[in-house]
């Protein structure tokens, strides 16, 4: 079992990584949040390096929907591994799958599983249900 003082800075730092650099879409928050060297697979398959890698995943879903949003639904920790279940919406105003923007409202789910290290997150691996996001683009 990890530490309690290690699960509280894991969970802070998954929230964080939702509220402000996914749905604040606030850039400046990263290097208190992501290690240089993070590695992220995104709910859409795509695995990035670093924080600019990560950026460049992020630009790219809010190109396809400004107003994507991530909702943590349940969030379970231990020291320095976080598992979260999680809802992701928005509107699809841009290309998203392959496919050009409709305007509809999305909703779809996901799970992703984090590792911390030294105060910051190191990886990322998310699933999402794409099926899903699918059937409602088209």
């Amino acid at each position: 079992m990890g530490s309690t003082l290690d699960s509280h800075r894991t969970r802070e730092l998954v929230q964080r990584f939702y509220a402000d650099a996914w749905n604040r879409w606030d850039s400046s928050v990263l290097p208190s949040l992501l290690a240089p060297d993070f590695e992220f697979r995104g709910s859409l398959g795509d695995t990035v390096y670093g924080i600019h890698g990560w950026c460049t995943y992020r630009d790219k879903v809010r190109a396809a929907s400004p107003d994507f949003h991530n909702e943590i639904v349940s969030l379970v920790v231990d020291g320095p591994e976080a598992a979260a279940r999680l809802r992701y919406s928005g509107h699809h105003n841009g290309v998203l799958l392959g496919v050009p923007g409709t305007g509809v409202l999305f909703e779809y789910a996901g799970a992703a599983f984090f590792t911390a290290r030294d105060g910051l997150l190191t990886s990322a691996w998310v699933l999402g249900d794409l099926d899903g996001l699918r059937r409602q683009l088209s």
